[in-house]
């Protein structure tokens, strides 16, 4: 496979993962070295151990060894757009710090934009975790295949290769509410899959808790789906239905069979599930109208303290 001339870009997310960043540079330096020329950034989220300086004394014997080190910990999806804000590779690979993206494979996937894949997703055949974890992701891939732009199937994560083509229009996209997995599919560039069996974790722990994989699910569905607005309208046809059903057969109770209901029962009843709904529905239209809020904020997605080997310009 002849590389040269290509400049291979690796963007690696870190939140306190002192003890794989090491393990992660000589792999990926065993696997690189002579065969392509690359760079790889490390985008410091907010580390509360001692990620940064471990990143800075590689940084200082490895001048292809990059660092982004933001103010705090802005989130997975932010610090993946920092860190490919500044790749300047003509290909870019995205994958976590904790060695469960293994990185030989990045060899394949490279193969796979040889042969003109302009995007290439990995899927975990196998996943090394709880029972409720593994089939709430796939439920939730499910539900967000059926509803949404997203297609590319269940179990593919952020462990990616994109030609700089797909980065170029990706940087067009400003949203504050980022799910890069949607935002790529959505751009419609060719693209393939490589499964691969997921290892476990060899150090620490996942920084990726219960609320934030929450929170990134939510970013999926209400950026890419426009269903929770439409449940709306679903729910409200439901409630006149059985509305009306109840209305004939207490009708035809009371006129054909003489029978005395107390209505105010049905009524109070009817009235709670009806609040129950308003406040459901008042909770989807404020998560929208919460996400336009940010948006016209113009935030910025990220802030950067400083950097290595880069220039934050």
């Amino acid at each position: 496979m002849d590389l040269k001339g290509t400049l291979l870009s690796i963007v690696i997310p870190v939140f306190n993962e002192e003890d794989n960043i090491t393990l992660i540079h000589k792999r990926l330096a065993e696997l690189l070295n002579g065969v392509i020329q690359h760079e790889i950034i490390f985008v410091n989220d907010g580390s509360k151990d001692n990620s940064l300086s471990v990143i800075k004394d590689i940084s200082v014997t490895s001048k292809n060894i990059k660092f982004i080190n933001l103010t705090r910990n802005f989130g997975h999806q932010a610090a993946l757009t920092a860190g490919m804000d500044f790749a300047a590779g003509d290909i870019v690979v995205t994958m976590d710090c904790d060695m469960q993206d293994p990185p030989e494979l990045i060899l394949k996937m490279i193969e796979k934009w040889k042969e003109g894949a302009l995007v290439v997703y990995t899927r975990r055949k196998q996943r090394h975790e709880s029972f409720l974890k593994k089939y709430s992701a796939r439920t939730y891939y499910s539900v967000l295949r059926s509803v949404s732009e997203f297609n590319e199937g269940e179990d593919i994560g952020d462990f990616r290769l994109i030609d700089k083509k797909v980065l170029a229009e990706l940087k067009k996209m400003h949203e504050k509410s980022r799910y890069l997995r949607g935002m790529i599919s959505w751009l419609g560039f060719n693209y393939v899959v490589v499964d691969y069996d997921r290892p476990l974790r060899v150090h620490g722990k996942t920084g990726f808790s219960l609320v934030k994989m929450i929170r990134l699910a939510m970013d999926g569905i209400l950026s890419f789906s426009l269903l929770p607005l439409q449940l709306g309208f679903v729910i409200g046809v439901l409630c006149i239905i059985v509305g009306l059903i109840f209305l004939g057969y207490i009708s035809y109770d009371a006129l054909i069979n003489h029978v005395d209901y107390p209505l105010y029962k049905w009524l109070v009843i009817a009235l709670f599930l009806l609040l129950g709904f308003m406040f459901i529905l008042m909770w989807i239209v404020a998560e929208y109208i919460g996400r336009i809020f940010n948006e016209t904020k113009g935030r910025p997605i990220y802030v950067i303290l400083n950097t290595g080997n880069i220039n934050a310009e």
